[in-house]
């Protein structure tokens, strides 16, 4: 069950020496601090955009699910209710996936689709069920009804704060507008018939000026909370929901599983051509010629049957490595802390191994952790240059954790279609976990996580 991690570690353990960068490019350095740059930056127009926005279109949403819905329901009492149902469900898909294309455009977040429609057969009556039955739709009507309260409450907060921070800010600019155009010395904090005050000497100009500041400032923050509610609304009521995600993970890691066994399957039968059933198939000729011999000549015969005995004793040591390739008798008979010392005890650099488990998982989970750490130990042997090798094995509540740790040169890297990411796919495919940190020159440290499964009958 070897695995030549030559990918991913070819280029880690010291073989690629280009500069690290993120993307290409350098980030970018901002002189002014996030709380300043804040109310121009793109984010925040982009926001502002966003909210403004959303108060017609929730108003639109709002009145064609009500409305259709309610004609819907108080149709039912005969038979076009329930296709006016369906299509109010089908348009209320619709605007949800014009909500994604805004959320996408707007607050740079992206949702996928939810679940397609599953019809069993073609028709309208089999389209009306479908709508009907998927939960997708409904969701995408509590949409519909939930947001036009949230987009109220947005535009207003939003509007209001923005609009007084910013005629706070330049009121320097616009207060003569008071005295030349409504007769007043300025903005009126309060009047009654004996008693006014204005903002109009300088002194109270500046301190409204700087008071207009901090709404400015305040603003970009408050208008970003406001949109954390439309990202949890839109993710959550217009996206898949979390039973389908969890359905497509398993097909996709079904077929991982799938594949990763027909590769095992191919292996082994090439193993078996190419090494024993073709050294068997010669022994047999062998001996067949030693049997021709054994009456005119029994010393050579004697001397070919002493080399088909060599052969049967490699033949049987290809099929014994064959069988500890496909499941050890080690790992069955006495755990992972034998079966992982008798992999350390062949790998080319001295390997300390640790085991700490009172008790022993499931067999498929033992099986996925002997030929992880068996597969990184000879990837350490072919690649890594290093000097000493660690295995640690432990459980951490209701996972078997795993992290194997060698000195070598580093580099090494799960992406790039390497061995390692082979390894984690197979890991993901049982709902594990690989992580690698492998700095360039090393350490390398590799921490695998299984589900824990307790063990059953043997």
């Amino acid at each position: 069950m070897a695995t030549d991690y030559g990918q991913g570690y070819g280029q880690g353990y010291g073989l690629d020496t280009r500069p690290e960068h993120s993307g290409g490019a350098e980030k970018r350095r901002h002189r002014l601090p996030a709380a300043l740059r804040a109310p121009v930056e793109g984010r925040t127009w982009r926001e502002l955009a966003y909210v403004l926005l959303s108060l017609p279109i929730s108003i639109l949403l709002f009145v064609y699910a009500v409305t259709m819905v309610s004609l819907g329901a108080g149709l039912l009492v005969t038979f076009l209710g329930v296709p006016v149902l369906a299509a109010a469900l089908a348009g209320c898909r619709g605007f949800g996936a014009v909500e994604r294309a805004r959320a996408r455009g707007l607050l740079r977040l992206e949702v996928a689709e939810p679940e397609p429609l599953r019809m069993k057969r073609q028709g309208f009556m089999a389209w009306i069920g479908a709508v009907l039955k998927s939960g997708a739709s409904w969701r995408a009507l509590l949409y519909a009804v939930l947001q036009l309260p949230w987009a109220v409450l947005s535009f207003v907060v939003t509007v209001n704060v923005w609009l007084l921070g910013w005629s706070l800010l330049t009121y320097p600019l616009w207060f003569w507008v008071f005295p030349v155009y409504a007769g007043q010395e300025g903005i009126q904090l309060y009047g009654d018939e004996h008693h006014r005050i204005y903002l109009d000497n300088p002194f109270e100009i500046t301190v409204t000026a700087l008071i207009g500041l901090l709404f400015t400032l305040a603003t970009p923050w408050i208008v970003r909370a406001l949109t954390m509610v439309d990202r949890l609304m839109v993710h959550g009521l217009l996206g898949p929901s979390r039973l389908a995600t969890r359905v497509v993970e398993l097909e996709s890691d079904r077929g991982v599983v799938v594949d990763t066994a027909a590769a095992d399957l191919r292996r082994i039968e090439r193993d078996l051509h190419d090494g024993a059933q073709a050294r068997l198939v010669a022994l047999a000729m062998d001996l067949g010629l030693a049997k021709e011999k054994l009456r005119e000549d029994p010393r050579v015969a004697a001397q070919m049957v002493d080399e088909a005995h060599g052969e049967v004793k490699t033949a049987l040591q290809e099929l014994r490595d064959l069988a500890r390739g496909i499941h050890p008798a080690v790992l069955t008979d006495r755990g992972l802390d034998a079966a992982l010392s008798a992999v350390a005890s062949r790998c080319r650099v001295p390997v300390q191994v640790e085991v700490d488990l009172t008790e022993r998982p499931a067999p498929a989970i033992e099986g996925i952790a002997y030929f992880t750490v068996s597969e990184l130990l000879q990837n350490i042997s072919k690649h890594a240059r290093a000097t000493w090798a660690a295995v640690e094995v432990w459980r951490t509540e209701n996972r078997l954790m795993l992290q194997v740790v060698d000195n070598g040169v580093g580099g090494a890297d799960v992406s790039g279609g390497s061995g390692l990411s082979g390894l984690a796919e197979r890991l993901d495919a049982v709902d594990g976990v690989l992580v690698v940190d492998s700095p360039s020159g090393g350490p390398t440290r590799v921490t695998a996580e299984l589900p824990w499964r307790a063990e059953r009958a043997r």
